[in-house]
């Protein structure tokens, strides 16, 4: 009887713990969706439905083009960024998987403790540099940027499956006369698919969100990212726009969202399989 007890408590408790969850972090995308939608006179609750509901502020959005432009310049930095992430990584993960070394290990742990480095503890470094090659205000710059940011998590998830890839399949391709370049890309690459669904969503959302080194680095308005347009609704000297700053946030989070649903599954799988073979 005491342990059927114990085994409910600890599953109601399990139950509670994860409605808290749910709450916290649905809570503020219900604020930002209802402030969305309410006019720019409702002063109402934060909490409360919209009274009546409007559109304006997603037409206000897109009204002078200054957020579509900026969901462009976005969208190419962020699929410039991971496609460079994956085969870069792809790459180096490929001969450190392959060839177990001491020099190798070493290597690998190099990449995991670039990791543990804060981004933006080296920001005045890499502005100053990017300074003197002319790279700031481009997509080259910035996707440089990003891609030295986070190359290792592919280089580190790409390595740990590539291990559980059986040699033979290396050997095979040797024998039909691939190098290893083909190899890599006709062999271990169609296995590496869930792999590389994970990547493209975790580093995908985090150029796709990035905003301190866009701030340093995208300085022309129409080189703006969505996180720098977003920025523009507060303002010091005039009334900040809350309503068109969450129809503009809305907009932003509705391709990430989109993306992340159709490539769920792969994603899961993915995560797991990247994190815990090896």
């Amino acid at each position: 009887m005491t342990s059927t007890i114990t085994r409910l408590g600890g599953r109601l408790g399990s139950v509670a713990v994860g409605v808290i969850l749910v709450v916290l972090y649905a809570l503020p995308l219900y604020v930002m969706l209802s402030l969305s939608l309410k006019g720019i006179t409702d002063h109402s609750s934060l909490l409360s439905l919209p009274q009546p509901l409007t559109w304006d502020n997603y037409a206000d959005v897109f009204r002078d083009g200054s957020v579509a432009r900026a969901l462009l310049n976005t969208a190419i930095i962020t699929l410039g960024t991971v496609i460079l992430q994956v085969v870069l990584g792809g790459m180096a993960a490929y001969p450190l998987a392959r060839r177990r070394t001491r020099l190798n290990g070493w290597v690998q742990g190099a990449i995991l403790g670039v990791m543990m480095i804060p981004p933006l503890s080296i920001l005045v470094g890499v502005y100053s540099m990017m300074v003197s090659l002319h790279a700031t205000s481009t997509y080259w710059g910035i996707i440089v940027v990003s891609v030295a940011f986070g190359l290792p998590l592919p280089i580190y998830m790409f390595s740990n499956f590539i291990v559980t890839i059986p040699r033979s399949l290396d050997e095979a391709a040797e024998l039909d006369g691939c190098g290893p370049l083909r190899t890599f890309f006709l062999i271990i690459v169609p296995q590496l698919k869930p792999v590389i669904v994970s990547v493209v969503i975790l580093n995908g959302v985090g150029v796709w969100n990035e905003y301190g080194y866009a701030l340093y680095l995208l300085q022309k308005p129409d080189m703006y990212t969505v996180t720098l347009q977003i920025s523009q609704y507060f303002s010091a000297s005039a009334a900040s726009d809350l309503n068109g700053a969450a129809a503009a946030a809305v907009v932003a989070i509705l391709p990430v969202l989109v993306a992340y649903l159709l490539l769920q599954r792969f994603f899961i799988k993915g995560a797991l399989d990247g994190a815990t073979k090896g």
